[in-house]
């Protein structure tokens, strides 16, 4: 096992590095550079050329690419993802607080997904066919296609607007994070009910469940200990590629209800032409999503101990 993880850290340094590379060749895609947005507007012709001069030489920006690439990596290691072009300040404290805000979201719309998905995928398998599995399955095609920035709209309606429960927008106490997450949460868990019953089905087929009811175990016994076991992994490989979505998704929900997060700072990234921050916040968002994966892998073997990584 401690074999395997290395091995699998080992291999996601050139994932990483190619992930860092893109996103500085990202820089290259826009018409000017970073120092010149600094100063557009701000100073006259002359003063803006002698401190872009100055400015540009700081930060590498007069030597060729390759070089620059080597100074980006070297100062992205150490935590430094540069100057924002509007406020002046660090990318990294920018994002710090952002990003865990973003977090904080992401994981309670996931405990609400895995939640509702699996429970209700569990017992649409059980009884199958019968009006609860024809229920969840239909509330699960509604999950799927509806947007959800509109579904948010139809909460804030409902919940906020006209029952007066939960808070509109903003940020405070754990009031504020209940529509969010329950947005986030509830479109996601539509797929991982699927996902679920589905799974679920295949095994409860299998001969060593029929065993284990013609020993005597008791029901709840034979459903979680010995088909569910062997039903989730499907089910967390879908989990991990929901945190990727959940991530991406966040992003839409955060500009819904003024939610304080890395999504909603990118919006404005891009409204104010922010292109530091807009790179460091896909140099994140791809790391955490590799991490994740990283840690979907490890979790595998614990799961079903019949996988050998040889």
């Amino acid at each position: 096992m401690t074999a395997y993880i290395l091995r699998r850290v080992a291999f996601l340094v050139p994932i990483c590095a190619g992930i860092l590379f893109i996103t500085f060749l990202l820089q290259t895609f826009i018409p000017t550079d970073v120092v010149s947005m600094m100063y557009q507007g701000q100073a006259t012709e002359e003063q803006a050329s002698e401190a872009m001069t100055r400015m540009r030489q700081r930060f590498n920006l007069d030597k060729p690419w390759y070089v620059q690439f080597i100074y980006y990596s070297a100062n992205v290691l150490q935590g430094d993802l540069g100057i924002s072009v509007r406020t002046r300040q660090p990318v990294i404290d920018e994002l710090g607080y952002r990003y865990l805000n973003t977090i904080k979201l992401t994981a309670a719309s996931l405990l609400i997904a895995v939640i509702v998905g699996i429970g209700s995928g569990i017992v649409s398998a059980y009884y199958k066919d019968s009006i609860l599995d024809v229920s969840a399955m239909t509330v699960g095609l509604f999950g799927l296609s509806m947007p959800a920035f509109f579904f948010g709209i139809v909460l804030i309606m409902i919940f906020a607007v006209r029952l007066k429960w939960l808070p509109v927008i903003g940020m405070g106490d754990w009031k504020h994070l209940i529509l969010p997450a329950l947005n986030l949460g509830l479109i996601e868990s539509a797929s991982l009910s699927r996902i679920t019953r589905s799974s679920m089905l295949d095994v409860l087929n299998q001969d060593y469940i029929r065993t284990a009811r013609a020993k005597g175990l008791h029901e709840p016994f034979v459903v979680f200990r010995h088909a569910l076991k062997n039903a989730l992994l499907p089910v967390v490989t879908v989990i991990g590629l929901k945190i990727g979505g959940l991530l991406g998704g966040a992003f839409i929900i955060e500009v819904v209800f003024a939610w304080h997060g890395v999504g909603e700072l990118a919006v404005k990234a891009i409204q104010w032409r922010d292109f530091t921050i807009t790179q460091g916040i896909i140099l994140i968002s791809a790391g955490t999503y590799v991490l994740v994966n990283l840690l979907v892998d490890i979790i595998y073997v614990f799961i079903d101990p019949r996988i050998r990584y040889d």
